[in-house]
């Protein structure tokens, strides 16, 4: 059979040229000359009787074959990993590593707690975290680069299972002591009276803001500007004003009473969607599916 031709080291060099978009960077990743990449990846071609990739003046791009193919041997690769974990979960042995992949927000201190708290019952088990937008974390986990992704969504997308979905909707946060912390919920009038430091427009939850504000015909002119969550927060608690925020990225710091958090009452500001996406047709090993499991239980607000 035609499939049984695809060996694993043509399919390891051709991988590695889609990740890198370079013969001669896939062949320093993978310590080989670049005329053995070359070779396996003309090899694949002539067995499957296309191109593979488009070969382009700065590099190489899958071609539409390339691409069924590249998911073909991600998944390949993974189910052979997950194999080793189920046996290893066989035998009681939990050990392992988790990989994720979460926009920026969650990073802080929602995921390094869960993580902690998971470890506490399963310590065997290892994690590494990207941080990226939200539009690539989904990419990871669609590559195979992350078994698992955080991340805001507003659109489904092919090839990705949701595995929990729970709506994300903007919060105005304030130190305990500011005047309008006395309110649950505000307004973005109410808030327009006051300083507030705002996230770059390409953040989801200033996306929303804007949105919300160009609707109501308020322009705020903010005090401060970032791309970092920490100075936007520090910046509040340093009693520079009101900043905007998602809940789960400052959950911790409300329960801990550092910050007090209100919703905006506005229409639209929940027209975000928090996810936790795997990659579809995929069977995660034993490990990941009880951090699956475990995030799930502690994401949704109303478990604290």
């Amino acid at each position: 059979m035609l499939s049984s031709r695809l060996q694993e080291t043509a399919l390891r060099y051709f991988l590695e040229v889609v990740r890198s978009g370079s013969v001669s960077e896939a062949a320093t990743r993978l310590n080989v000359s670049p005329s053995a990449v070359s070779r396996q990846v003309a090899a694949l071609e002539d067995l499957l009787g296309v191109p593979l990739f488009d070969r382009r003046p700065r590099g190489m791009a899958p071609s539409p074959a390339g691409e069924l193919l590249a998911a073909h041997a991600r998944r390949g690769a993974l189910e052979a990993d997950r194999v080793v974990s189920d046996i290893q979960a066989l035998q009681g042995v939990h050990t392992g590593l988790i990989r994720l992949s979460s926009s920026a927000g969650f990073a802080i201190e929602f995921l390094p707690r869960v993580m902690a708290q998971f470890r506490e019952r399963y310590p065997g088990m290892q994690f590494r975290l990207s941080v990226a937008s939200p539009a690539a974390v989904t990419v990871a986990v669609l590559n195979g680069d992350a078994d698992v992704g955080l991340t805001y969504s507003r659109s489904a997308e092919r090839d990705i299972t949701v595995q929990h979905r729970e709506a994300s909707p903007v919060i105005a946060i304030m130190r305990p002591d500011h005047p309008l912390a006395r309110f649950s919920s505000v307004t973005l009038a109410q808030m327009h009276a006051h300083p507030i430091a705002l996230p770059e427009r390409d953040n989801t939850v200033r996306q929303l803001f804007d949105i919300g504000c160009s609707q109501r015909g308020l322009v705020f002119e903010p005090a401060l500007v970032c791309n970092h969550f920490e100075t936007l927060t520090h910046f509040v608690l340093h009693g520079g004003g009101l900043s905007i925020s998602g809940e789960v990225t400052v959950r911790d710091r409300v329960a801990r009473g550092e910050l007090h958090a209100a919703q905006i009452r506005e229409r639209g500001m929940s027209a975000r969607l928090t996810e936790i996406q795997t990659l579809s047709g995929r069977t995660l090993p034993s490990g990941v599916r009880l951090f699956l499991e475990h995030l799930r239980s502690e994401l949704p607000a109303h478990s604290r």
